[in-house]
């Protein structure tokens, strides 16, 4: 799983971060995979676990932990700076379009793997200076340390673009995009959205 930054630049150069198609429709929940466990800071040093799942047993107004378990949410993974602005790419249209509801969270994680920048005391410092976000349903937080086996079960080689996951409220991963959203690509994202909130 290990690649070497040239050849992930060479293969941006190529397809400009789209290294795979987006889902043009919803997976099926027999053929979804779960999300792997995943844990993650914000900015104020709360610490979440991703993702946010319910029991099969729970019904979508039921609580893991502390937090409510949202219907369906985005998870927009970035391993380096430059494809931050690929993750906003769908995160933002994505609040414009169910801002309003409040059973939709959206993640933009970005992974830190520098042990220096991992170690606790600095990981503190670093977190109060990291962006943030006033809005409640957009989380931005931070994975700290070594992400190889997230990226195996995930099968993620190329770090320098945006990997996208919409993920229900029992934790599998219904609908996949990569790099900078199109306007295509976004309608179908809605529109497999629009099919979780519905799903009971």
């Amino acid at each position: 799983m290990s690649r070497g930054y040239f050849a992930d630049i060479s293969e941006i150069r190529k397809n400009a971060g789209k290294i795979a198609a987006a889902s043009k429709v919803i997976i099926p929940e027999d053929a979804a995979v779960k999300f792997p466990d995943l844990a993650v800071e914000s900015p104020d040093g709360r610490v979440l676990h991703l993702p946010l799942a319910a029991p099969p047993s729970q019904d979508v107004d039921h609580e893991a932990g502390d937090t409510m378990v949202p219907a369906a949410s985005l998870v927009c993974l970035s391993f380096r700076a430059s494809s931050q602005k690929m993750a906003e790419s769908w995160s933002l249209p994505f609040l414009d379009a169910f801002g309003a509801a409040k059973n939709i969270h959206v993640y933009e994680v970005s992974f830190i793997d520098s042990w220096l920048l991992s170690s606790s005391p600095v990981r503190r410092v670093c977190l109060k200076v990291m962006r943030k976000s006033n809005n409640p349903n957009r989380h931005v937080v931070y994975a700290f340390g070594d992400h190889y086996d997230f990226r195996k079960k995930l099968q993620i080689l190329n770090l320098l673009t945006g990997y996208i996951c919409l993920v229900d409220r029992l934790g599998r991963i219904r609908w996949q995009g990569f790099g900078s959203a199109t306007p295509e690509e976004l309608s179908s994202l809605t529109d497999c959205t629009s099919i979780l909130l519905d799903e009971k």
